[in-house]
């Protein structure tokens, strides 16, 4: 007789994940962002995803679902800063003393990276991201993720040749 699978649709499943796990979550996210209301946020669209993908989500598998989506959803928001914070840096410049042309190239080379970050799979993203903007060491990071070191000089290696292959032809 086959086993059955369980999912998170169940709304008692689902309410016993949310009770357990929502402050756990929380907390997580709040700790890297250090604001309540985006925090409250990224946890609350995080058990939406949850609901909104039960089907393909077991118990045993929830809170892991929970930590990955809230992490990756911190990330792009951190990535998406940066971006801005940069932006803003450029335009801070003296506009006269720097070539128009330049600023351009420089913005459109800015949101290339972006996209092709962006492009990555979400396990190499989150390695990539991880090593490179929160300066975790791969040992940090495989600990983080429950993966071998080796996994994430893998996933850290894709990234990067895939990065290069994505702007390997723009000009600065």
């Amino acid at each position: 007789m086959p086993e059955l699978f369980t999912n998170v649709c169940d709304e008692q499943i689902f309410k016993n994940v949310f009770t357990k796990q929502f402050a756990t979550v929380r907390n997580f996210i709040y700790i890297k962002c250090k604001d309540e209301a985006q925090a409250d946020d990224l946890t609350q669209d995080a058990f939406v995803k949850l609901w909104k993908n039960c089907a393909k989500v077991s118990p045993e598998k929830a809170v892991s679902y929970l930590f990955t989506i809230v992490k990756n959803a911190y990330f792009n928001i951190y990535e998406h800063q940066k971006v801005v914070l940069k932006y803003k840096q450029v335009k801070q410049r003296n506009v006269e003393i720097e070539d128009p042309d330049f600023v351009l190239r420089e913005k459109e080379f800015q949101q290339q990276l972006t996209a092709a970050i962006n492009a990555l799979s979400e396990k190499q993203r989150e390695v990539f991201l991880l090593n490179r903007i929160e300066k975790k060491k791969y040992k940090e990071i495989a600990e983080m993720l429950g993966i071998s070191v080796k996994s994430v000089e893998t996933r850290m290696q894709r990234a990067l040749i895939q990065l290069r292959s994505s702007i390997k032809n723009y000009k600065l």
